[in-house]
């Protein structure tokens, strides 16, 4: 939302520091949260799954009412905040998810590799042709006056990483039929082996991305950044949840509390991040894109999400869900949350998913 620069440090003629924290940004952030959130959203989905069958009632009416006010609050979202929405892709990929939750977990994960491998095939071919084809770029681009991205251009993105996000997708269903977090939820043996495996893997591919994107590589070499993301993305990621596991576990419960307080409430402060940063950035608040450099940015992203951390500390004795999940809640169960439903359905004795 800041502008076209923030991964990329703005070229040689940009202050040193916002050059490193473009390129440690790149190398460590960008693509791999990302997809750590798509495998939560399908390890829901089976929660969500199960719960519903638990409690009695069809799965299949509350999942499609579901999409539909994911989808709603989506477009919403886009048309007045930030037309780079992702709960709108997530809404179509579910409907997705759902005709695919009968494949085993080894099938679901073999399509998920199937679907990296085929969408970082994709981007290294087209990331190679440019290399070749293309004179190496001689000056960074100058940042344009306008604003972020327009729809067509949020939706091409969109559609080109799905495959990326539907690979999350598999990736959470079939850890979810496997049980991960309540087998190796506690297992620190087993998180550390997953830190020391899979973290020099995730690394070695983000620094070679940072070295495509930040430099010292020229834009030619962008998608062929991106397309070593895509497959070593994940391996960060798995090492990132693991590693926050057996860190947690050191610090103490109250770390993971107030962490647990901001999850329940992750959609309110999704869009409240849209609602700050579109005022600092757009014309109708601060009209700042393209003016502010990638080190006054993060420490201003950092701000926010520590104020977000403490207001969810202090609302989490009072109240159960944010008014986004509550929203969200109400349109799925086709009734108002804490309101006891007709029938059998009792959620008290059901798995609690994620918002």
């Amino acid at each position: 939302m800041a502008g076209p620069y923030p991964l990329t440090g703005g070229g040689p003629g940009a202050p040193l520091a916002d050059r490193v924290v473009a390129w440690l940004l790149t190398a460590l952030v960008a693509g791999k949260f990302s997809f750590l959130f798509s495998f939560l959203f399908g390890y829901g989905f089976a929660l969500q799954r199960r719960s519903a069958r638990q409690a009695g009632v069809p799965f299949a009416p509350r999942h499609l009412r579901r999409v539909l006010g994911l989808f709603g609050i989506g477009l919403v979202h886009a048309v007045l905040l930030y037309p780079g929405d992702i709960l709108t892709t997530y809404a179509v990929l579910a409907l997705v998810l759902y005709g695919l939750r009968g494949l085993s977990p080894r099938a679901a994960l073999r399509l998920a590799a199937g679907l990296l491998a085929g969408l970082a095939a994709l981007l290294l071919a087209y990331g190679l042709l440019t290399v070749a084809l293309t004179d190496p770029a001689t000056a960074p681009t100058p940042a344009p006056a306008g604003g972020p991205p327009g729809p067509a251009a949020a939706f091409a993105t969109a559609l080109l990483y799905a495959p990326h996000k539907l690979a999350g997708f598999l990736a959470g269903l079939a850890a979810a039929k496997w049980s991960l977090a309540e087998r190796r939820g506690r297992d620190r043996q087993w998180q550390r082996r997953v830190v020391v495996r899979w973290l020099p893997v995730g690394l070695a591919g983000g620094a070679f991305s940072a070295c495509c994107t930040a430099g010292p590589l020229d834009g030619r070499w962008f998608l062929a950044g991106r397309a070593v993301s895509v497959l070593t993305g994940p391996a960060l990621a798995a090492a990132y949840a693991c590693g926050l596991l057996l860190l947690l576990d050191a610090v103490g419960p109250a770390a993971g509390r107030v962490l647990a307080a901001a999850g329940r409430l992750s959609l309110t402060h999704y869009l409240t991040q849209s609602l700050v940063l579109a005022w600092v950035f757009t014309g109708p608040g601060l009209a700042r894109y393209g003016r502010v450099g990638s080190a006054a940015l993060l420490l201003g992203c950092l701000a926010l999400y520590a104020a977000q951390l403490a207001v969810s500390a202090r609302l989490a004795p009072h109240v159960r869900y944010g008014p986004a999940e509550w929203l969200l809640r109400a349109l799925t169960r086709a009734r108002r949350p804490g309101r006891p439903a007709p029938g059998p359905d009792r959620p008290e004795a059901a798995p609690r998913p994620a918002p």
